[in-house]
């Protein structure tokens, strides 16, 4: 039998030191949670990547765009369902830092292309009639608080607007992706209109294509339809590369750097700074209860209960502590996502972060709490009760 009473009552002996204990563990378990979130936004998208999709891309840089020609040409490849343009526009909304992805493309396939993406106000049709319409993801929509009918305007950097003002996108539809590789932040309008604003001199930025987005059919095989995409401008005037779409979204992951190694790094030094906060805690503990252990073998209480009521301690301090930085985390979560951006699309704490935050709870515990709970079962009442502290 565990005296549970005395379980709660020796761990806030010392109440300052159980409180900075636990405070620790809240921070360090809520910092891990967000490290493992973060490494999972990112790895989703690689993941969850369709493989009926082909990014052709310039092979000299991302940054080179591609000649308009360059569609009629991958359509005819055999095994290709529908190509799509896609250029990435750079702009921001009032202020620099308010800036989010924003892509010109071609809007009748865009369906297609993508259909993971579903309208939830507004229509596709709406967004097909005009030439200044687009489509918003639900993330940025709810951001700024925008709706569908209202008029959005945006600063371009890469396609600033020669008189220096404002492009002006009208809200036609608001989406959401049941896909990772299609994140909720995201603004889509017509590559047309930007096109015709570079042609008529009304803006000023580079011709041409950032990259094409292909769907292949699905008897079609991936690397063929892909090698004979890079062979059709082998010799020019623009070679490509045809990458499946989970290395493509790869590249933007290593655009941001080693993330993985630095969060590995950063959580590893998280963890045993909690290891040996919550271990020296808890061989105080035991040493301050030496004679409370003594008294209870003399009373009758074996060396289970005793050795029990040692590790229960341990596992209620990391109990509180963990579950208030997994709280902490999930509430944070719709805050942190909205200041990540895009940088970490689709960031949230989920089941399985939970999980694996609980087991690291239990395996910390298990560490602290193992070492005094056997010192206290082995130990004589008669050496408990002269022990001197």
């Amino acid at each position: 039998m565990v005296p549970l009473k005395l379980i709660w009552r020796n761990l806030i002996r010392h109440k300052l030191r159980a409180v900075l204990t636990t405070g620790s563990l809240v921070v360090a378990f809520f910092l891990l949670c967000v490290l493992r979130a973060l490494v999972v936004s990112l790895d989703t998208g690689v993941k969850e990547a369709s493989s009926s999709r082909l990014v052709v891309q310039s092979a000299v840089s991302l940054f080179v765009d591609l000649p308009v020609s360059y569609q009629n040409k991958i359509e005819s490849v055999d095994g290709v369902e529908e190509i799509m343009k896609m250029s990435w526009f750079g702009g921001y909304f009032q202020e620099p830092s308010n800036m989010f992805a924003q892509f010109g493309v071609d809007p009748d396939r865009i369906s297609t292309v993508y259909p993971e993406i579903e309208i939830l106000s507004g229509s596709m049709e709406a967004f097909m009639a005009s030439r200044s319409a687009c489509i918003i993801g639900i993330e940025t929509a709810e951001k700024y608080g925008w709706g569908v009918g209202e008029r959005v305007p945006i600063m371009g950097t890469i396609y600033p607007r020669s008189d220096g003002t404002a492009w002006n996108f009208d809200v036609a539809g608001i989406y959401d992706s049941h896909n990772a590789s299609v994140d909720d932040s995201t603004l889509f309008f017509h590559w047309e209109y930007l096109n015709q604003s570079l042609e008529s001199g009304a803006s000023t930025g580079p011709p041409g294509v950032g990259v094409y987005t292909v769907l292949i059919s699905d008897d079609a095989d991936q690397l063929r339809v892909g090698g004979e995409i890079d062979a059709l401008f082998e010799n020019g005037p623009q070679r490509v590369q045809s990458s499946p779409e989970a290395e493509f979204n790869a590249q933007f992951v290593s655009m941001v750097g080693n993330v993985p190694f630095f969060v590995g790094a950063i959580g590893t030094g998280v963890l045993v700074a909690i290891l040996l906060a919550t271990l020296n805690t808890m061989l105080m503990a035991g040493r301050e209860q030496t004679r409370d252990v003594g008294v209870l073998k003399a009373l009758g209480f074996g060396s289970g209960a005793t050795f029990w009521m040692m590790l229960s301690q341990s596992f209620l301090l990391c109990g509180v502590g963990a579950g208030g930085g997994i709280m902490l985390a999930i509430g944070a979560s719709d805050s942190l996502r909205g200041f990540l951006g895009t940088t970490f699309p689709g960031f949230a704490v989920n089941a399985e972060i939970i999980q694996s935050a609980l087991t690291l709870a239990l395996v910390v515990a298990l560490f602290a709490g193992l070492a005094p709970a056997i010192r206290a079962r082995s130990l004589r009442v008669v050496e408990a009760l002269r022990e001197e502290i």
